[in-house]
C-alpha cells in the first residue's frame, strides 16, 4: 500500500494537532498552507507539523473531509465558543484510523475487472437458428439466455431488463436443453420480486414446477420439513406483536423507562413531526436491527458499545442490554425471525448433508445484494449450474450486511465463468442514459447505451433558498403536472425529509402512497396516486417524471441519520461513501424522461459532477 492512498490521514492528524476547533475552511488552509488565513499567522498554525502538508484542491480536501464524516472519523459539532457555529472533532475511530488505517482496503478501485463480453460469429449463427425464440432480444441477452457456461454472471446495468433475461433462460433450459422443471431453482430477495419472476414464467407457459423462492422461503420450507429435528418443540416466525411484547418486558425487566430512552436516543431534529408511538417503534425496529446485522455478518459478539464515542456510549449500551435481552427471550419462547431462519436452516444442511436438496441449475437475481450467510447457503447447494444477474452499481445495501464482494469476485470464486454485460437501457431516454453514466465512472463498468429517444426529455438541476421553496416548488410542478400521478416519483434520502413532504401533500390534497426503508404503506395511498419514497425503498422501479429533492451535500452523502444505533455500529467492512454515491446513481436511474434535481443552501452535492452539468447543458 503506497504512501500516497494514506494522504487522507494527514487530515485527521491535523485535527488532533490543532490546539483549538476549527470548522472545514480553516482545517483546508492549514493543509494546504494559506497564508491568506489570517487564523494561520495569528495563531502561529504555520509552526506545526502538520502545516502546508497536504497539496490538494480544496474541493478535494472538502470531500475527503466528507468522506471521513461520513465513515464516523470526523464529526460535526457544536462550538464551545459559539452555538451558531459548527466546527469538526476528531471522533475515537478517527484517532485509531491513524494509527491502523482501513480505508484503502475498502476502495473498490482496482477491484472491479470484469471480461468485457464477447459475441462470436458462432453466437450468431445461433441466435439465428433460435430466432423465433429469442428474436426480441438484443445479442448480449441472447449469450446469457443460451449460454453454455456452467457459471455465468450477468452484469446487468439499470433498465436493461435483468428479470427478463433470468426468466427467459428458465425458458430455455426447460423448453431445448430439455432441463427438469423441479430441478431448477430460482432465489430473489422480496416476496414481490418473487411474484413477479412466478408471474413471467406462467406467461411464458413455464411449468409451475420451478421452484421460485427468497431466501426465506427457501429456508421456511427446510424448516418446515425438518423442524421437530432441528428444534425438538415447536417454534414459529416472531410477529410484530411478539416484537412490541418482548420489546417491552426488556424494558421492565432492565428497569429502562421508554420515555427517558427515547428522549436520549433521539436528537430533537430526528424527534421532529413524530408521535411517541412512531418513535418507540422506530426504537424498537433499530434494536432489533442491530442484532439482525451481528447475526448476518457471523459476529457472537454484541458489545458494539466500546466502539463509539464517549457521547453515544450510553445510548450504546442500553441498545446492547436490550438486545441481549431479546436474543435471550426469542430463543426461550421457541421465536425466530427470517435472519435465524437462514441460519438455522444452513446449520442444518452442514449437518445432515444428505438432506440438501439437489438442483442442476440455480439461478439467483439481484446478486449484489447477497450477505455472508446468503453466500454460505449456496456454497452448501453446490450448484453445478449457477446463473447470477446484479449490478455492483447498485449495491445500496452494506448497512443491512450485504457484501458487494461477492459480485465483484465471482470469477475468483468460479473459475472459467462466463461474464455478459447487459447495458441497452430500455428505460430511459437517451440524455437521461448519458447522465446517469457520468455519475459512476468510478467504478469503470462499461457505459450504458440509450434504445429510446424522446423530444419531451428534460433534466434540470435547481437551486432554492430554503428547503421550504424547494417542497414548495415539488409541490406546485405536480398540481400543475398533466402526467399521471402514478407517473410521478418524489425521492428523497432521509425519513425527515419525507415526513415534512407528505405533510405538504397532505394540506395541498396530493394523494400519495409513502414508502421507506422500513414501511410500504399502501394504506396511506391508492392505485394512481404519487410515489413519495426514500430511495433505498424505490429500487426496481421507475416512473416517468422524478424528482429528487435535497441533493445538497448534507444528504448526499448523508450527513444525518433516522437510526442511531444503525449508525453506531462499527462497520469496516464496507465503504460508505462509495455506498451513498451509488444510491444517488439508484434515485437518477429511476426516471423515464423527466429528472429534476432541485436543493436548497450555498452547495450542491459533488455526486453532480461536471461532466454531468456538461451533459444538461450540450442537450439544452
Amino acid at each position: 500500500m503506497g504512501d500516497e492512498n494514506l494522504e487522507y490521514t494527514k487530515i485527521l492528524k491535523a485535527l488532533m494537532e490543532l490546539p483549538f476547533q476549527v470548522g472545514k475552511t480553516l482545517l483546508a488552509d492549514f493543509l494546504n498552507g494559506d497564508y491568506k488565513n489570517k487564523s494561520i499567522t495569528k495563531n502561529n498554525l504555520d509552526e506545526l507539523h502538520n502545516f502546508d502538508s497536504l497539496h490538494w484542491s480544496k474541493n478535494r480536501i472538502y470531500q475527503e473531509i466528507d468522506k471521513l464524516i461520513t465513515h464516523g472519523m470526523i464529526e460535526f459539532i457544536t462550538s464551545d465558543y459559539n452555538r451558531f457555529v459548527k466546527v469538526l472533532r476528531l471522533t475515537i475511530k478517527g484517532q485509531n484510523e491513524i494509527i491502523h488505517p482501513t480505508l484503502p482496503k475498502k476502495e473498490l478501485k482496482n477491484k472491479i475487472k470484469f471480461k468485457r463480453t464477447e459475441v462470436t460469429e458462432k453466437d450468431k449463427e445461433i441466435f439465428e437458428a433460435l430466432k423465433g425464440f429469442l428474436g426480441e432480444y438484443n445479442d448480449e441477452q441472447k449469450k446469457a439466455i443460451i449460454s453454455k457456461a456452467d457459471k455465468i454472471l450477468c452484469v446487468a446495468g439499470a433498465g436493461s431488463g435483468k428479470t427478463t433475461v433470468l426468466t427467459k433462460r428458465i425458458e430455455f433450459l426447460v423448453k431445448y436443453r430439455g432441463v427438469s422443471p423441479e430441478k431448477i431453482l430460482a432465489i430473489t430477495f422480496t416476496r414481490k420480486a418473487r411474484q413477479e419472476m412466478e408471474r413471467r414464467l406462467y406467461e411464458l407457459n413455464v411449468s409451475n414446477k420451478v421452484k421460485v423462492h427468497t431466501f426465506n422461503s427457501f429456508c421456511e420450507e427446510i424448516l418446515r420439513k425438518h423442524g421437530n429435528k432441528i428444534y425438538g418443540r415447536p417454534t414459529k416466525v416472531q410477529s410484530y406483536a411478539d416484537k412490541i411484547l418482548a420489546m417491552n418486558m426488556a424494558l421492565g425487566n432492565l428497569g429502562i423507562d421508554m420515555e427517558d430512552a427515547l428522549q436520549s436516543y433521539f436528537t430533537p431534529q430526528q424527534r421532529k413531526f413524530k408521535t411517541g408511538n412512531q418513535l418507540a417503534n422506530s426504537f424498537m425496529n433499530d434494536c432489533f436491527s442491530v442484532m439482525d446485522y451481528f447475526k448476518v455478518t457471523g459476529e457472537e459478539e454484541y458489545d458494539f458499545s466500546k466502539n463509539v464515542d464517549i457521547k453515544n456510549r450510553h445510548n450504546a449500551q442500553r441498545v446492547y442490554q436490550i438486545i441481549k435481552y431479546l436474543k435471550e427471550h426469542m430463543t426461550m419462547q421457541g421465536l425466530r425471525d427470517y435472519t435465524d431462519q437462514i441460519l438455522d436452516a444452513t446449520k442444518f444442511l452442514e449437518e445432515n448433508t444428505s438432506e440438501i436438496p439437489e438442483f442442476e441449475h440455480i439461478l439467483i437475481d439481484e446478486y449484489q445484494d447477497v450477505n455472508a450467510m446468503q453466500a454460505k447457503l449456496i456454497n452448501l447447494l453446490k450448484p453445478k449450474n449457477l446463473f447470477a444477474v446484479g449490478d455492483p452499481r447498485q449495491s445500496i445495501f452494506g448497512w443491512r450486511g450485504a457484501d458487494i464482494n461477492y459480485i465483484l469476485n465471482f470469477e475468483k470464486d468460479y473459475a472459467d465463468s462466463e461474464i455478459v454485460h447487459l447495458t441497452k437501457n430500455y428505460r430511459s431516454t437517451k440524455e437521461i442514459v448519458q447522465f446517469i453514466n457520468h455519475a459512476i465512472t468510478s467504478m469503470e463498468l462499461p457505459d450504458l447505451e440509450h434504445h429510446l429517444e424522446s423530444e419531451d426529455t428534460k433534466i434540470k438541476i435547481i437551486n432554492f433558498e430554503s428547503e421550504e421553496a424547494e417542497r414548495d416548488f415539488v409541490v406546485k410542478k405536480i398540481l400543475n403536472s398533466k402526467i399521471p400521478r402514478d407517473e410521478i416519483f418524489v425521492l428523497v434520502r432521509t425519513n425527515r425529509q419525507l415526513q415534512e413532504l407528505s405533510q405538504l401533500m397532505k394540506k395541498t390534497g396530493i394523494s400519495h402512497i409513502l414508502k421507506t426503508d422500513e414501511i410500504q404503506n399502501s394504506a396511506k395511498g391508492k392505485m394512481g396516486d404519487i410515489t413519495l419514497a426514500t430511495i433505498h425503498a424505490i429500487k426496481g422501479l421507475e416512473a416517468k417524471k422524478v424528482f429528487i429533492v435535497g441533493c445538497n451535500e448534507q444528504n448526499f452523502p448523508c450527513k444525518a441519520s433516522d437510526h442511531p444505533a444503525i449508525e453506531m455500529i462499527k462497520t469496516d467492512d464496507y465503504n460508505k461513501l462509495e455506498e451513498e454515491r451509488r444510491l444517488f446513481y439508484v434515485a437518477i436511474s429511476r426516471a423515464k424522461e423527466i429528472l429534476y434535481l432541485t436543493y436548497s443552501g450555498k452547495k450542491r452535492t459533488y455526486f453532480i459532477t461536471g461532466e454531468m452539468i456538461e451533459t444538461i447543458e450540450k442537450d439544452n
